[in-house]
């Protein structure tokens, strides 16, 4: 790994991202913020002033040979920064007040976690909320992704190294590419979700909503993410259209947007095929369906449809790892609390914006249950697992399995670990699994009328560090933990 040229690559993202915090900049300005405008511009100089100073120094650092370790290197680096250099304006602005719970903000942004230490939102400025919103969509898609398919604009050309940047930040098992260019790939995944977040802002201005919230909601729920302006989420509103509508597009950020490409190029029929597809709109139908059965029986609402309401966007909220919430699930019978809970281990597809373990690494284990099952029955028989059409390989099963115990392992011990400030159990558990799962709600004291306001700000860094490791899928963040890496 060279190290020089994955410094210079890091100083052209943040001079990139500098650019891009002129957007909140312009916002802030246009609402007469004048605090929080100088923040972003005072963040946008240091940005600029360090960035290119690495630039001068490395000016003969060549960018080519770019290996697969420097893929995870630059990658992680590139979010941590991104987050570090983020947080700034949220702490010159006033509106926080600690650059731990400044950065946890950030990095929640960023890895469209959602998961809040604001106590009063509605107090912030419009620019810093603004902002907030859009790290949400920025992450949502990824940085790097961006930054890759934005390459050929600055006359960057690295080659097969593009495909290493990709790799480390794609989120689920990844099939192959979508183009025989990486680059053209990541203009693809870049393309259709800017058409589906305008196509959302449309549909949300029709709902009777401002640009601004039309705006901000977009960013939230195309990224998968969860920020609102608004202290009580998307309850705020009050408008079953605006929940249908943010429902609808949660599931469609829950896809795996190559699908998406492959409707669009006159594939529509392979991928309605998508066995993990089927796995995931029927676990949202079915077990909204049952909560729905369950409100109304209980006469938690007055018929079916406000039920099916209700209980479709909680359950397509936490299956999608988005985050919002339109009333507090907490107050539900048991059985309702327990399937939006159980959708927390889930998460969305392979290549979606969403976060969790992933339906097709679910949907696997449970075809290796099965088969584990078979096999006792019958000792000498030869089965194969299959999802769908796809039929996966050793060292595929090895890898989910892996993925899976780990993930598991890592939520206890930072469940453990959060113990330490001495909040209660469940909720330590709950702030544990939103974080790595990049969910943003939770139980307990963190479920949708609560927040990370009450924990000490040590305990912040830990749950951005679940929210990093959740983001990049766990293992290119332990990668750089290895010996075996930085060796020769």
């Amino acid at each position: 790994m060279n190290l020089k040229k994955n410094i210079k690559l890091l100083a052209i993202i943040q001079i990139f991202l500098a650019l891009l915090m002129l957007v909140p900049y312009a916002v802030s300005l246009g609402h007469g913020e004048i605090r929080s405008a100088n923040s972003f511009l005072l963040t946008i100089t240091a940005m600029m002033i360090l960035s290119g100073a690495v630039l001068v120094i490395l000016h003969n650092t060549e960018l080519t040979n770019f290996k697969q370790r420097d893929g995870f290197f630059f990658v992680t680096f590139t979010w941590i920064l991104a987050a570090a250099f983020g947080a700034m304006p949220l702490v010159m602005s006033g509106d926080f007040t600690s650059y731990s719970a400044a950065y946890f903000e950030i990095m929640s942004g960023f890895t469209t976690t959602g998961a809040t230490s604001l106590s009063n939102i509605e107090a912030c400025s419009k620019g810093i909320l603004f902002w907030r919103s859009m790290t949400n969509w920025l992450g949502g898609m990824g940085i790097v992704v961006l930054f890759v398919a934005l390459l050929p604009a600055i006359g960057a050309n690295m080659g097969a190294g593009t495909f290493h940047m990709m790799g480390a930040e794609s989120v689920g098992p990844v099939k192959g590419k979508l183009t025989p260019k990486t680059k053209t790939t990541a203009i693809a995944l870049w393309g259709i979700y800017v058409g589906f977040s305008v196509l959302e802002t449309i549909f949300l201005l029709f709902g009777g909503l401002n640009l601004y919230d039309s705006v901000t909601v977009t960013f939230s729920t195309m990224a998968a993410a969860g920020f609102c302006v608004k202290g009580a989420s998307i309850g705020a509103f009050n408008s079953a259209y605006v929940d249908v509508v943010v429902t609808t597009f949660m599931l469609i950020a829950g896809c795996n947007f190559a699908l998406y490409y492959k409707a669009f190029t006159g594939k529509l029929r392979s991928a309605l095929k998508d066995a993990e597809l089927k796995w995931f709109l029927a676990i949202w139908f079915f077990c909204s369906l049952f909560a729905a059965f369950q409100l109304e029986s209980t006469e938690t609402y007055p018929n079916f449809f406000e039920a099916f309401r209700y209980a479709s966007f909680h359950i397509a909220s936490v299956l999608t790892t988005t985050g919002f919430a339109t009333t507090n699930y907490l107050n539900w019978p048991t059985f309702s609390i327990m399937l939006v809970i159980l959708m927390m281990f889930i998460g969305g597809c392979a290549g979606s914006a969403g976060g969790g373990m992933k339906v097709t690494r679910i949907a696997t284990l449970c075809k290796m249950g099965s088969n584990t099952i078979r096999k006792r029955i019958h000792p000498s028989s030869v089965s194969k697992v299959r999802l769908g059409d796809d039929l996966m390989s050793e060292d595929t099963l090895v890898s989910i399995a892996a993925f899976c115990a780990i993930y598991m392992v890592i939520w206890l011990l930072g469940a453990v670990v959060l113990t330490l400030t001495g909040i209660d159990t469940e909720t330590c558990m709950a702030a544990s699994i939103l974080s790595l799962g990049n969910i943003g709600i939770g139980f307990g004291k963190v479920g949708p009328a609560g927040n990370f306001s009450f924990f000490p700000d040590w305990s912040l860094w830990v749950c951005s560090f679940e929210m990093l490791l959740g983001r990049l899928e766990i293992f290119t963040v332990l990668s750089l933990f290895s010996r075996t890496f930085w060796k020769r």
